[in-house]
This record gives structure tokens, sequence and C-alpha cells, in this order.
């Protein structure tokens, strides 16, 4: 069968590159690329509940597509960062950095800015179509704060978010417009982990922390809904490696379709070094029994390093690359990971995260 994936780029121009995957033959092809407007390269996409949006963390601004088939990807809008005068600024380094999308009504679409004047969340609205319609709140965190991924609870009604810059876990509650309001906030162990992304299994919250790389094990608290830490971590890098605080950078951490795995993935920063990709069993209750592997990846990953597994079975895996521009899938059988087809595609900035589209 005949699967198709998306990628975006991290730097202009701005492209939207659709890959198709056969899972008898192992073929991975490059068959459209898709220009989108020049200066608003995704370096994070997203579909809604129904696959029929895309929508994208385009630099100065939050985009929108209308997915009419795999190679059939219509731009529909754009909208800038409004929450501070000098987020959309041409001169200031702030960027749309992450975008989740709502899967129940009324399917909102959160975003998050990053870099310098980044204390705010964006939500927006969408319309009949599920474009994005208008900025319906800005929410606030902090002056210095720079969140990097989020993720609701199955409920959709608490929102964790990993707050790199200033060292936090947030917690937000959603209202029945979608809207949020603050609950709590958790001071990361170490000062120097970073919380970089989450994932969210029943009451079990897994943050990767980018400059600790390791992944920190809470449990949501069911009265406060706030994360608790419970002293377990679990390493994204081989131990013994000099500076690994600066040597390495830990990127996502994400389940596969059935739950029963997680993988994580981190980045070498010098390009003669090789990134790693591990795997770890979760229990019925979404514990974390065991972690099974860290295998170096082909190189540093660059900015990306991103794995994706497939939404409707845990045997393949998508990695993207931006150090030399590459797509690759991987199949997950029996407990071990294996490298079954690679696709280069040498743009500018390209190889940020892959999403599934079917």
């Amino acid at each position: 069968m005949k699967h198709h994936l998306m990628v975006g780029t991290w730097t202009p121009p701005g492209a939207i590159f659709t890959f198709e995957f056969d899972d008898e033959t192992l073929e991975l092809n490059m068959i459209k690329r898709t220009e989108i407007p020049k200066d608003e390269p995704i370096s994070w996409m997203t579909f809604d509940h129904a696959k029929e949006n895309i929508y994208g963390a385009a630099m100065k601004k939050w985009s929108s597509f209308a997915v009419k088939s795999p190679i059939e990807i219509v731009h529909d809008a754009s909208h800038p960062m409004e929450h501070l005068p000098e987020a959309s600024k041409s001169d200031t380094n702030t960027r749309a950095i992450f975008v989740l999308a709502a899967k129940k009504p009324p399917f909102n679409v959160y975003g998050n800015p990053f870099y310098d004047h980044a204390g705010f969340g964006n939500v927006f609205s969408v319309n009949q179509e599920g474009g994005l319609e208008k900025c319906v709140q800005n929410y606030q965190y902090e002056p210095k704060t720079g969140i990097h991924g989020m993720v609701f609870d199955p409920t959709e009604t608490y929102l964790y978010s990993a707050d790199l810059r200033a060292n936090k876990i947030w917690t937000h509650k959603k209202d029945e417009q979608g809207q949020l309001t603050l609950v709590g906030s958790v001071e990361a162990p170490d000062p120097g982990d970073h919380p970089r992304w989450v994932a969210l299994n029943q009451s079990y919250l897994y943050v990767l922390m980018e400059a600790g790389n390791r992944i920190g094990v809470y449990v949501i608290d069911p009265q406060t809904h706030c994360p608790v830490f419970t002293h377990i971590t679990y390493p994204l890098i081989p131990p013994g490696i000099p500076n690994p605080k600066t040597m390495y950078r830990a990127d996502v951490v994400t389940l596969t379709h059935s739950k029963k795995y997680l993988f994580a993935t981190s980045r070498a920063n010098k390009h003669n070094l090789t990134g790693y990709i591990s795997a770890f069993k979760l229990g019925p209750a979404g514990n974390i029994e065991r972690q099974i592997c860290m295998n170096p990846t082909p190189n540093s990953g660059g900015h990306s390093n991103a794995v994706s597994p497939c939404d409707w079975s845990d045997e393949w895996i998508a990695l993207t690359d931006d150090q030399d521009g590459w797509l690759e899938i991987y199949r997950w059988k029996d407990e071990f990971l294996a490298r079954v087809a690679h696709c280069d595609v040498k743009e500018p900035g390209f190889g940020m995260n892959a999403i599934w589209y079917d």
C-alpha cells in the first residue's frame, strides 16, 4: 500500500514537500513540491482533526492550507503574530515555532512563538472549512518564556506546555470556547534541563529536556491536574560524553499509534557527530517499563532529527533531517528498528517534521 507524508522547511523559500512511501516495495519518493509564500517556511506543521487542513508555524506568521489531495495543497490564510508589537517586526528574532490543533470542537489552533518576545501563546479560531480565521486569545506565560512543545490531555481539558527558556512546565485549562486559563507551573528538576517537548499517556507526562538530554517522567495529579515529578529519568545520549549540555540537544518525544511505545531523539551540535533515537516500552498504565534502544542517527540531525510515527500502526516511523536534507522511513518490528527507505531533498532548510496523510 502507498502512503503519503508532508514535510516543511526551516528557512526560505517556503514549500511543502509531498512524499509517497510504498510499504511493500519500500520505495520512498518526493512526488510534489508545493510552492507557498516564500517568506513563510514551515518549521512545524500539523493536520486538523480530519486531515483536510495543514497548519504551519511559518516564521513571522501562522498559516493554513486546504488539503484537497496529497498533491493538491492550497494556501488559505496567513496571520501575523500580534501578541506583542515587537514580535512581528522584521528586525526581531521572534518566530513561530510550534502549532497544535484541537481534535475536539471548536477545533481551535494553538501556536507558540519562540526566541525573544515570546511570552504569549496564540489561539486561533477556524472557519467552516477549517482554515485559520482570527486570533481569539493571546494567553500569557511570562516575559522570558520560550515554549517549544505542547500536548492536551485525552479530554482536551488541560494543556501542558514545555518552556525551554523559563525552564518550566505549564498547565492551562481549556473552556468550552477553546480559550485557556492558567492553572499553574512547575520548575524543571535541574536548572539546566530546558524542557522542550511533551507527550502524554493516561496519567503520565513525558517531558523531554533539551539541554538535559533526558526524559523526565511525571504523573498528573488527579486533584490539581498539574504534573508531579517522579524523580525517574531516562538518558537520550550515551553516558560519558564531554560537555553533553553543549554538545547535544534533545529534540522530540512522541507516542506510537498503540501507545505501547515511546520514541525520542537528540541532535548533535557538530556535523561530524551523530544524533540518537531512543525507544521505550510503556506499561498498560502508561509508565515507562524500560528503555529498549538508543541508536545513532545517520548524522547530527541539524535543527531537526524529528521522529514521526505513523498514526494507524506501530510499524512505520519517519525521521527528518536538515543537516543534509532527507526523509527516512524506519520499520519497528519485534522491538528492532530498521531503516528501510531514504529520500534526499537538496532544498534550503529542508527536513522539519513529517506528517502522515494516509
